[in-house]
């Protein structure tokens, strides 16, 4: 097995990991507030922002200019790549059953089934993330993966600890809605895996790869995470925390180069 399947599906487990990081956190707090859970999502939301744009996007942008003299015909490839993202993510959710549903307070009763379709909706984004760290570490001969993995990692932590509130919720053990919460981010290698294999067919496919798997990482914050966080009309606190994540992992991605 190359080092870089090895590398890439690593780091991919250790981002997966910091998902049952997140699904333990349950035993920190009697009870997480809504406003404790939406800082963290808004903050993870701009943290993937930072994290698409400069980890993904922005590389491929650069190196997908190279592959024509026409700047108007490398700009098609490199925005068709980008829709082709979206549109893989949108159909994914569009065609398996799932959920969006914001926390609340910890204590609110969910029935099982609900709260595993909430499950099923997170599950959705490991994938799509998992494949983003699998094709940046195919192009890490122009890129640095690790700060997209840092990236992603901490976008985890909230999104293992909504697993976790949601199956407690339903009258699950914090012990076993923890549990669920690491398992769920084993996904993540499994997308990685996907990424790594399919890289490595052409020198031409990383980039337009890296620009496919920048849109997914878009489609997830801007139509899964974002929406939840802003609907309960408290935008200030929510951009802030936005700006917040988005100005870290810039500073992140800028020291990492």
């Amino acid at each position: 097995m190359s080092s870089v399947l090895m590398q890439g599906l690593l780091a991919s487990l250790v981002a997966g990991l910091v998902t049952g990081v997140g699904g333990f956190m349950i035993f920190l707090k009697k009870k997480y507030t809504q406003d404790n859970i939406n800082c963290m999502l808004n903050i993870a939301a701009g943290v993937m922002l930072a994290a698409s744009f400069f980890g993904l996007l922005v590389p491929s942008m650069h190196k997908i200019t190279t592959f024509h003299p026409d700047i108007h015909i490398a700009g098609f490839w490199f925005c068709g790549a980008v829709f082709v993202g979206v549109a893989l993510v949108w159909l994914l959710n569009d065609l398996l059953p799932h959920e969006h549903n914001n926390m609340g307070l910890h204590g609110l009763h969910f029935t099982l089934k609900k709260a595993w379709l909430f499950i099923i909706a997170i599950t959705l984004h490991k994938l799509p993330e998992g494949l983003a760290v699998g094709v940046a570490y195919s192009a890490e001969d122009f890129m640095n993966p690790d700060s997209l993995v840092i990236g992603i990692a901490v976008h985890n932590i909230p999104e293992g600890l909504t697993i976790a509130i949601s199956l407690v919720a339903a009258k699950c053990s914090k012990l076993k809605a923890a549990t669920t919460a690491l398992l769920i981010g084993m996904v993540q290698p499994l997308g990685a895996l996907l990424g790594l294999l399919t890289m490595g067919l052409s020198d031409k496919i990383v980039p337009l790869g890296m620009a496919m798997a920048g849109g997914t990482l878009l489609f997830v914050v801007i139509n899964e995470i974002l929406p939840e966080t802003y609907g309960i009309k408290q935008t200030e606190k929510s951009a802030f925390a936005v700006f917040a994540g988005f100005i870290f992992m810039t500073y992140i991605s800028m020291v990492m180069e």
